[in-house]
């Protein structure tokens, strides 16, 4: 004998099982709502979800991600009397490296192992600055970026894009 609550059938054989089959239940309209709520309540502003399209826009298959690995901001200890330190930051893939420092005079690089490279600061789909390295990797760009970056390098063959951050 079944206890049966609601119309719903909890032997088995009721709208609830023949409803949820699959073990999923049908969440659509509520989260057709919550996203409607949503946009109401606490909308994405226009600036970030620009942002994060054209970053989506820009992403590259081929690229191998480069993981940041070290950043002064958060891994460093700060220097005492230094009003403006630079940004120093890592990133590796694999067994490339790139070394970048952030200062308010620019942008400071090196590709390990070294050697030339065509390097692109990301800062949208069609705003971006282009960078060489010269023989031993290093490569220098004269505006700092403004706002979120990535750098896209070319070495040979092989495509290495850095991680997104805030200058």
């Amino acid at each position: 004998m079944s206890d049966v609550h609601g119309g719903y059938d909890d032997a088995g054989d009721g709208p609830a099982d023949a409803a949820f089959a699959d073990g999923e239940r049908d969440t659509g309209p509520l989260e057709e709502e919550l996203r409607q709520a949503a946009a109401i309540l606490d909308p994405v502003p226009a600036g970030l979800r620009r942002i994060a399209v054209d970053a989506y826009a820009l992403h590259d298959l081929e690229a191998r991600v480069a993981e940041l690995t070290f950043d002064s901001l958060t891994d460093a200890i700060p220097v005492r009397g230094e009003p403006d330190p630079p940004r120093m930051l890592t990133f590796r893939a694999d067994d490339v490296i790139v070394d970048v420092e952030v200062t308010s005079g620019g942008l400071f690089g090196q590709v390990l192992p070294p050697g030339p490279a065509r390097i692109e600061v990301l800062t949208g789909p069609l705003a971006h600055a282009r960078l060489t390295a010269d023989d031993m990797g290093r490569f220098t760009g004269d505006a700092p970026p403004a706002g979120p970056f990535a750098l896209r390098l070319r070495t040979g063959g092989a495509v290495v894009v850095t991680e997104w951050l805030r200058a």
